[in-house]
């Protein structure tokens, strides 16, 4: 599963693992933001104070994690761990990463399966939804300047939008398309230099093992729940989609929302487009990685659809969507971490991942207009003109309080430069407000 590695900073002893192990518990907890913050907290306490990997060892595993589908932060998280201990190190740093978040959102999901439709909460809640909109504007704008740096990322970047929102393509299709031009087209300044620090080889015999050592982890306990409960039980149905996901979740968590929120709202029906907002809010404000929402949807999904006890399948739902969005994490890391110094020393290898890059623009632009579209009406209808499929909203369901709050939440964030936690509560006080003066 991965030898044990060195510590790989020569500045500083290496940590003991009871040591790491209050780090990551400590990165887990205060892991806000999004992976942005995430991985500014890491460099901080990982290389600028504890030294216990260097600054190129660092951006070399980051692009390595950029290129592999899944939270980005959490695989870096998995990576240095297995750099410091091995296996065992992997395993407690994407764990602690994890659950802490995973935990709150559950707590959060339960409660809202039995409250969410309080109109108190749902007061709160247009608040919550009016600023999650401008926070994907936001990750759209960071993402964009990153990426669109060459021509040719402007057009893989347009493309993306138009075959998502005018044509409603799936989104593996454009993110193999997407990598595959910038793989095609790359720049031979794309790669990095290759780290002097590399593990040696590790025989083909031991990576072929450790692939199926942790497929089998990943798939084997969803087959025996597809087993037992049927193949058209709702479980079943969760478990599949959500592996699927975790094999095309590039770009991070903003660019996959759209194709889960598509596949979740309109073609599985577990849950209307309004409360998939609502739990991209809850997981915006809690500690972790943003795809945690995924853990919302799979237990309203099982509460709702999977039977009595309702309170069982939801909790079953939650465990098999966590299960099935985090064991190929874990499977990409393992096999990919004795490759990572030569993997992005690769041009093409850089250049398929700015490809990626610059497809999530696209994608993303059309998740901040999907979302506003059915935050800011009240009724939007699927419309078919040829191959184009469309969204068209009634305009006298404007929802003027969303709007202001949206305004509101864009000059916090965009003018004071308020953290988003400080956005949430403040847009959501005043949505409560609102609802109480009219």
């Amino acid at each position: 599963m991965g030898p044990k590695t060195p510590a790989i900073s020569d500045s500083s002893q290496p940590p003991t693992f009871r040591e790491a192990l209050k780090v990551w518990a400590k990165i887990g907890v205060l892991s806000f933001g999004g992976p942005a913050g995430q991985i500014a907290l890491m460099h901080r306490m990982l290389v600028d104070e504890r030294k216990w990997i260097d600054e190129q060892c660092y951006l070399h595993a980051l692009n390595f994690c950029m290129l592999l589908p899944g939270p980005e932060a959490m695989q870096l998280a998995t990576y240095i761990g297995w750099r410091l201990h091995g296996t065992i190190g992997g395993l407690a740093a994407g764990l602690l990463f994890v659950l802490p978040g995973a935990l709150v959102v559950l707590a959060l999901s339960v409660a809202y399966a039995y409250f969410g439709r309080l109109p108190l909460v749902e007061a709160a809640f247009v608040g919550i939804k009016a600023a999650v909109i401008v926070i994907v504007i936001e990750a759209l704008l960071r993402v964009a300047k990153r990426s669109l740096k060459r021509p040719i990322d402007w057009l893989i970047a347009a493309a993306a939008f138009a075959g998502i929102f005018f044509f409603a393509l799936p989104f593996p299709l454009i993110i193999a398309a997407a990598a595959l031009a910038g793989f095609f087209f790359a720049s031979p300044q794309a790669a990095t230099s290759a780290a002097p620090t590399a593990p040696p080889p590790v025989p083909l015999s031991r990576t072929l093992s450790t692939a199926a050592l942790w497929l089998a982890i990943w798939i084997g306990p969803l087959l025996v729940l597809a087993l037992i409960l049927g193949r058209d039980h709702v479980t079943t149905e969760i478990a599949i989609f959500f592996s699927k996901l975790a094999v095309v979740t590039f770009g991070g968590a903003y660019s996959v929302l759209a194709y889960m929120a598509q596949q979740a709202v309109e073609t599985h029906h577990w849950l209307s487009a309004g409360e998939m907002l609502d739990g991209l809010g809850l997981a915006e404000t809690t500690p972790g990685p943003l795809i945690l929402v995924t853990e919302f949807v799979g237990f309203l999904a099982g509460f709702r659809h999977g039977g009595e006890p309702a309170l069982a399948f939801g909790l079953l739902g939650a465990a098999v969507t966590l299960w099935a969005t985090f064991a190929p994490c874990f499977l990409w890391i393992f096999v990919g971490a004795p490759y990572v110094e030569r993997l992005t020393s690769s041009p093409k290898i850089a250049g398929a991942l700015a490809g990626v890059t610059a497809a999530v623009v696209g994608v993303i632009l059309n998740l901040s207009l999907w979302f506003a579209l059915h935050v800011f009406f009240g009724t939007v209808e699927p419309i078919a003109i040829g191959p184009l499929q469309l969204s068209r909203p009634d305009f006298a369901s404007l929802n003027i309080e969303a709007v202001a709050l949206a305004c509101l939440a864009a000059f916090l964030l965009f003018r004071m430069h308020a953290n988003i936690m400080a956005t949430l509560v403040i847009v959501a006080a005043l949505s409560l407000a609102w609802y109480y003066a009219v």
